[in-house]
């Protein structure tokens, strides 16, 4: 088992920036990815950002050159750097990660809100 911790989200101006960060504890030494996801009201969850554990990053396109995803430790600790917010930003962040063995992990949420 994996548990995950998010952290950081709030209330932001657009234009403003928020970093969010997500602790992973319990079998740690079998994640092998890790990333964001999000979803605003009324939509599926969507990719923001992963990475692994070679350091490779993927992201949507939509925060492509305004997010960006990083780790601290190769397993325990995976940050999200979000500058230049925008309204549509808006949604309820989670963490999550996938062990060897193919099970998914996620975190409870964390909600991030970009006012106009």
């Amino acid at each position: 088992q994996v548990q995950l911790v998010e952290s950081g989200g709030g209330l932001v101006q657009a234009g403003g920036s928020l970093r969010l960060s997500c602790a992973a504890s319990g079998r740690t030494f079998s994640i092998y990815n890790m990333g964001w996801f999000r979803q605003a009201p009324g939509e599926e969850r969507e990719l923001v950002a992963t990475i692994d554990l070679s350091g490779n990053t993927a992201y949507a396109d939509s925060v492509k050159g305004r997010f960006t995803i990083s780790r601290d430790g190769p397993r325990d600790t995976v940050n999200l750097q979000m500058n230049n917010l925008k309204p549509e930003d808006t949604a309820v962040y989670y963490c999550r990660t996938v062990v060897y063995g193919a099970n998914v992990y996620w975190g409870q949420g964390t909600q991030v809100t970009v006012a106009s």
